[in-house]
């Protein structure tokens, strides 16, 4: 074998490596803007909600804290104690007092408890939530306590003002209804 063969054999040798490492380091950049792409679709599914009171406390409004979802439609549930069908809201994502304040009333006077309970009151509800992520369509479904106080008005009873609202868990569509009743049981025992 000449000198000028073995040079060309190490040529070739050398640009098949050069060739493998280079498919090689392409598989990984593939493999990580894949990565990437799941977690950011990941990211996006899941949906964290804002909560903003008015300034009287009659209404909280709704966003999500990603900006990069979109709201669709919710849909409120109360606990069965309350005795209320769901509330639909679609374009203004919101809880507005109104909703549920005289049930609620009638519900924690029949658990046999005050309206002048010190600091905030929790009140669990579902929020299911359509909303749009990167171009896709997800669906959050979620028990939230919403926070609340009682307050005494002059000669007009306790008016519920709302405070916000924090995640407890989430839950399938299956058994929600119960899971929210067993949350509102565990808390109000005579209220069944």
């Amino acid at each position: 074998m000449t000198l000028g063969e073995i040079l060309a054999v190490a040529a070739v040798g050398i640009s098949a490596l050069t060739l493998w490492d280079s498919h090689q380091e392409r598989v990984r950049t593939e493999e990580k803007a894949v990565a990437t792409a799941d977690r950011a679709d990941a990211e996006a599914a899941v949906l964290v909600l804002r909560a903003t009171p008015s300034r009287d406390g009659d209404r909280l409004t709704l966003a999500p804290l990603n900006p990069e979802q979109a709201i669709q439609a919710q849909t409120i549930l109360f606990p069965s104690a309350l005795k209320l069908p769901p509330v639909e809201t679609t374009g203004d994502p919101r809880i507005e007092a109104d909703w549920f304040a005289e049930p609620l009333k009638r519900a924690r006077k029949g658990a046999g408890q005050k309206d002048e309970d010190p600091g905030d009151q929790r009140l669990p509800i579902i929020v299911v939530t359509h909303y749009l992520a990167g171009g896709a369509r997800h669906t959050s479904r979620a028990i939230h306590d919403l926070g609340y106080t009682l307050e005494g008005r002059f000669l007009r009873g306790s008016a519920v003002t709302l405070r916000g609202m924090s995640i407890v868990r989430t839950v399938k569509e299956e058994g929600a209804q119960a899971a929210l009743d067993a949350v509102w049981t565990g808390r109000h025992r005579s209220a069944g």
